[in-house]
């Protein structure tokens, strides 16, 4: 298929989610180039220049958001030295199999919510409105998919049934969810986390613990009561602001991302010791090395904002991601290149549509219902 054949597929409507990544990428490169947008007959007299006008070796210097399917998906670009797709040699494995499999849809709003009682409510499955009290607390779901904690009881706040009582609100793969806490913080869990929690903060503290991923709002109180959250391998303390840890057990480090306020970061085990953030940096601890790295902010939070965002990433660290949102196993088989991606998919389209995209990168995926095999 040559760029003309494309471009009138394109104009029919007949492409797929990637061949429209690809056409509208053309389009953007040449607009850049001129004053004024293309008109369509432009665009199809200057195909040509636009095709030869994409190297094989070059990273695109702007985020592109071609508007894939509603602007459902924006293409992922491949870094530097890296070959762009060429769509004489290649076509995507996973379009082959569409018609024969199944949709793996995206994930939502599933969670469960552990009482301390032990009491299990499948949040997703459950009716708004209230849906416990426990020691002087309202728990209840809003329609927009939150957990919602308030104090109804004012004259018992040191009880001590309040003080023991920890909740735990769990994501599964394919689930997001978020809870506002009794004193206003919200916290936003990705797929794949918990959130261990009291259903009131006491003494001069307030402590969570978190595995997974987690988006921290964290509100100011007065008297002022510093905020802490605990995983296996550190402890993040603040006052009030807003930032993003990624502790999954799977990745090689822990991320925190700080946009607004001031936090402590420390190291449960090691020599590391503590760093201090400020908005815009990222503590990264390896291992038992903590370090102060500049941050992406946009990056750290995209999940949050539906997306997928990937800065120099490699395969397995895509798939990650995918597998945690699409509730699906991942394997891989003989050598796999070692590209790097970067840039952004929306979090809302089918699994295969994501697949597709990233097919044009001459990497084959293999569906067999919820387990993926990619293979070079």
């Amino acid at each position: 298929m040559d760029a003309k054949e494309l471009l009138e597929k394109y104009r029919s409507g007949n492409c797929t989610a990637a061949e429209k990544a690809i056409v509208e990428t053309w389009y953007l490169k040449f607009e850049q180039e001129t004053a004024d947008p293309l008109t369509a007959d432009e665009l199809e007299q200057a195909t040509d220049r636009i095709w030869a006008g994409l190297p094989v070796h070059e990273k695109p210097q702007r985020k592109l958001w071609p508007r894939i399917a509603g602007a459902a998906a924006v293409l992922l670009m491949l870094s530097a030295g890296l070959y762009f797709f060429n769509p004489v040699t290649h076509q995507p494995a996973s379009l082959a199999q569409k018609e024969h499999t199944p949709q793996i849809l995206p994930g939502g709003n599933k969670a469960t919510l552990t009482l301390a009682n032990g009491q299990e409510i499948t949040l997703d499955g459950a009716d708004n409105g209230q849906l416990a009290e426990q020691a002087g607390i309202i728990i209840t779901k809003t329609k927009d998919g939150q957990l919602v904690y308030t104090v109804a009881d004012q004259g018992a706040r040191t009880g001590g049934e309040r003080q023991t009582a920890m909740n735990t609100i769990a994501t599964p793969k394919g689930g997001q969810y978020q809870v506002n806490l009794p004193d206003g913080t919200k916290v936003w869990l990705n797929a794949a986390s918990s959130l261990r929690y009291p259903t009131v903060f006491t003494g001069t503290e307030r402590r969570v613990s978190l595995t997974g991923e987690a988006y921290f709002e964290v509100a100011k109180v007065h008297p002022a009561k510093s905020f802490s959250v605990s995983s296996s391998t550190q402890t993040v303390e603040v006052l009030g602001t807003h930032f993003n840890i990624n502790s999954y057990a799977d990745e090689q480090a822990v991320k925190t991302s700080l946009l607004e306020g001031a936090v402590k970061v420390t190291a449960q085990t090691g020599t590391s010791g503590s760093v201090f953030l400020k908005p815009g940096q990222q503590a990264v601890l390896l291992g038992n090395q903590l370090n102060v790295n500049p941050g992406d902010t946009e990056e750290a939070i995209a999940w949050k904002n539906g997306m997928f965002s990937f800065k120099d990433a490699d395969l397995q660290t895509v798939m990650r991601s995918v597998a945690r949102w699409y509730d699906v196993e991942v394997s891989y088989e003989g050598n796999l290149p070692g590209r790097q991606f970067s840039g952004e998919i929306h979090r809302n389209i089918n699994l295969s549509e994501v697949l597709d995209i990233l097919s044009f990168f001459k990497v084959h995926f293999r569906i067999d219902g919820k387990k993926i095999t990619v293979t070079k």
